[in-house]
């Protein structure tokens, strides 16, 4: 696809948005139904959430940037990650803030189309991601004599390329799909930012296309990757097993111990919610869920790796040590 064909897109998916705009102007997020206090206090918690995570995914790309033991693969897809949980959070956080402060707050309908497209773009791009980094393991553990030729910048350039157009497209389709159903009202949409099933509800003619492709991509974007996740991990447990010294399997164990944290989290969130008996309010559930998507797994993204990496401890007292001595 080139830039014609995307400017060709581009045109259609504005048509799409006038063409609706006619019918209707913006939805009110009803957000939290909670009492003003608890608001107010949520408002709290959440903006110390928030600035805590553009803060530590923000120190992790720092130090990636500036220091040179840190060029290597495995924090070049890091630094790729942290960047997806920034936009991930910028993308929904804000507007959850301001409806915390002020319930059932109005947004455009482009504004609310543009909000599911990020939210979407930043999920599946994170999904790639996650595989992408376990492969990286996978060759730096399995194959350590070949990692500097099978992982070359080359090759993780075009992975992480890969990525984010994956992620950039996918949410195309299912933005565009969501473009051409009519809204004819309630315009309310039970969430605290535009998620696409919450959006889907308020359609006024027949989604099932609309579910029937969000469940391929699910399949794609999260069994898909779960299931070469855990291959890839099979292969790097069988491989640690085989190491003859103890400090060798400490070594290999460690290299990998951060993103299986961070993999365990992302997808534990999902597998947890998606297991626990079913709810009277489904859609407070969905609230929770993107809540851990959107704040809190990009919040301890950076937590889990400062902690666990060496090479992050040290690039970090590295730089403070410089910064006292200036």
């Amino acid at each position: 696809m080139d830039w014609l064909d995307l400017l060709a897109v581009w045109f259609s998916f504005n048509s799409e948005i006038e063409k609706n705009q006619m019918m209707v102007t913006k939805f009110i997020l009803l957000g939290f139904c909670l009492g003003p206090r608890i608001c107010l206090f949520l408002f709290g918690l959440f903006f110390l959430f928030y600035v805590l995570t553009l803060l530590g995914n923000g120190v992790i790309l720092g130090l990636i940037s500036l220091d040179c033991r840190l060029h290597t693969s495995m924090y070049f897809f890091l630094s790729h990650l942290a960047i997806a949980d920034m936009a991930y959070a910028c993308s929904t956080v804000p507007q959850m803030l301001v409806n915390l402060l002020s319930p059932a707050k109005p947004i455009s309908f482009a504004g609310c189309i543009t909000q599911t497209f990020l939210f979407l773009s930043f999920a599946h791009t994170e999904c790639v991601l996650q595989v992408v980094m376990s492969y990286d393991r996978y060759v730096a553990i399995c194959h350590p004599l070949w990692y500097s030729v099978i992982v070359s910048w080359r090759v993780g350039i075009s992975l992480v390329g890969t990525s984010w157009a994956c992620g950039s497209l996918l949410a195309l389709v299912h933005v565009g799909l969501v473009l051409r159903l009519p809204y004819c009202g309630p315009h309310e949409i039970n969430h605290f930012f535009c998620e696409i099933l919450s959006v889907l509800k308020l359609a006024c003619t027949d989604t099932k296309l609309n579910q029937l492709v969000i469940f391929a991509a699910s399949v794609f974007v999260f069994v898909g990757p779960l299931c070469l996740l855990l291959g890839s991990y099979v292969c790097i447990l069988a491989a640690i097993l085989r190491i003859q010294s103890a400090e060798g399997c400490r070594k290999a164990f460690s290299t990998c111990s951060s993103h299986l944290c961070m993999v365990g989290l992302f997808f534990g969130s999902v597998i947890i919610m998606s297991m626990a008996p079913k709810s009277c309010h489904p859609e407070e559930k969905q609230k929770i869920l993107s809540l851990f998507y959107s704040l809190f797994n990009p919040m301890l993204n950076p937590l889990i790796y400062s902690l666990k990496s060496k090479e992050v401890k040290g690039a970090l007292r590295r730089a403070l040590f410089k910064e006292s001595h200036f």
